[in-house]
């Protein structure tokens, strides 16, 4: 898997100061698209152990509320592998801090395992997930977190106890 580009302070995707991950490819091509470039597997550096390692440290610091992943498309198939590693061994470093994913996959196939291999396991790793494609004639500058109306910002956990999608709340 290739990435885009880790910022180790963010505060655009996602509540608090982040570490957000970009990842390179992308087959959606969502018209409109913030992060076109992104879409060539290609694009960017290999992610490689010394990413992981430097995200691990980026995550060490106490504001840094938790890690947001973003694309291109962290559930493509091809990037499912490399990013549940990376998950997993933030789980294991740092329990407390949070974790949020943007795709443009609906969460009911995602869930169904329709989405390559690991797409259940990787969504089990999750406290929030933003879902569904971005929708240039949804766009609304207003949202939180999202940039078009049709997207879900989803609480994993509530909705896998639910078994219904349970909308995250940032009041809990």
């Amino acid at each position: 898997m290739n990435y885009a580009d880790i910022r180790p302070i963010d505060v655009a995707n996602g509540p608090g100061i982040r570490v957000s991950l970009f990842v390179s490819g992308c087959t959606h091509a969502c018209p409109g698209c913030f992060n076109p470039e992104a879409w060539d597997f290609g694009y960017g550096q290999p992610f490689t152990k010394d990413e992981v390692d430097a995200i691990l440290t980026h995550l060490a610091k106490p504001y840094v509320k938790g890690l947001s992943l973003l694309g291109g498309e962290p559930f493509h198939p091809s990037n499912q592998a490399a990013v549940l590693e990376l998950v997993k061994r933030v789980r294991e470093a740092y329990p407390g801090k949070d974790i949020w994913c943007y795709t443009g996959y609906l969460y009911e196939d995602l869930l169904s395992g329709k989405v390559g291999e690991h797409s259940r396991e990787l969504l089990e790793q999750l406290d929030v997930l933003v879902d569904g494609p971005f929708v240039l004639e949804q766009k609304e500058l207003s949202l939180r977190f999202r940039g078009s109306a049709n997207q879900r910002l989803i609480d994993v956990h509530a909705s896998r106890e639910a078994g219904t999608v349970v909308w995250w709340n940032d009041e809990m």
